[in-house]
């Protein structure tokens, strides 16, 4: 008896979680981490900062693998070309999905962070202290101010994703229908103009990554 009583509430945790990230639901997810589990707003609001930090880098590494393809296929010199293609086409389909998971987490960063400040400038008005309240008002204006510069850079690496996968997408595209050499020389016209905007879009993530870690590191312990 006691075994099922045990095992009933374990399956009833397990079968919330399903639905919760089913359908894919980022607010009822934070209110049930907050509510049901205890986490603080900030804490949570902290944790997505550092999710999503963790996400840009595995982005990073996963479009600095696309350039490696394309300068292999830009310096084809003969071979398998199907093969060529296949690794370019892997690179972009990881690409692809890499660039949707820090969309995610930027929402859920966004969401929570709204939350945040929603509270913050609530529980500013339950002080009886002026000078307490005043200076917590400067605390969260200057919060504020810091996320506000950490929004714009997370958002700028965000939308270099796009044009980036648009041309490897091209490219991907381009070589499944023309698997010939005469192929690839039409594509290197095209070679200095992605590897510029990759390599852009390198330099903004790591803006963006450096950005986040100085946030992280100016909120409260």
């Amino acid at each position: 008896m006691k075994a099922k009583q045990l095992v009933i509430p374990v399956l009833s945790a397990l079968v919330m979680f399903t639905l919760l990230f089913t359908a894919g639901c980022r607010s009822v997810y934070n209110a049930t981490m907050e509510n049901v589990f205890g986490y603080e707003k900030r804490e949570l609001f902290k944790k997505s900062v550092t999710a999503l930090q963790s996400e840009q880098k595995d982005a990073q590494k996963e479009f600095k693998d696309a350039l490696t393809r394309l300068k292999e296929l830009y310096g084809f010199q003969g071979g398998e070309l199907e093969s060529v293609y296949g690794k370019v086409k892997s690179s972009y389909d990881r690409c692809d999905s890499e660039a949707k998971a820090v969309h995610t987490r930027v929402g859920n960063m966004e969401d929570l962070a709204k939350s945040m400040f929603n509270e913050w400038e609530k529980e500013i008005q339950q002080y009886t202290n002026p000078s307490l309240a005043a200076a917590s008002r400067e605390q969260l204006r200057l919060t504020k101010d810091r996320y506000a510069q950490l929004s714009r850079t997370v958002r700028d690496a965000e939308a270099t994703m796009q044009p980036v996968l648009g041309q490897l997408k091209d490219n991907v595209l381009f070589l499944k229908h023309n698997l010939n050499a005469s192929a690839i020389g039409s594509l290197q016209g095209e070679a200095t103009n992605i590897q510029k905007q990759i390599e852009e879009l390198l330099t903004r993530m790591n803006a963006s990554i450096a950005e986040s870690d100085k946030f992280i590191q100016s909120l409260p312990k």
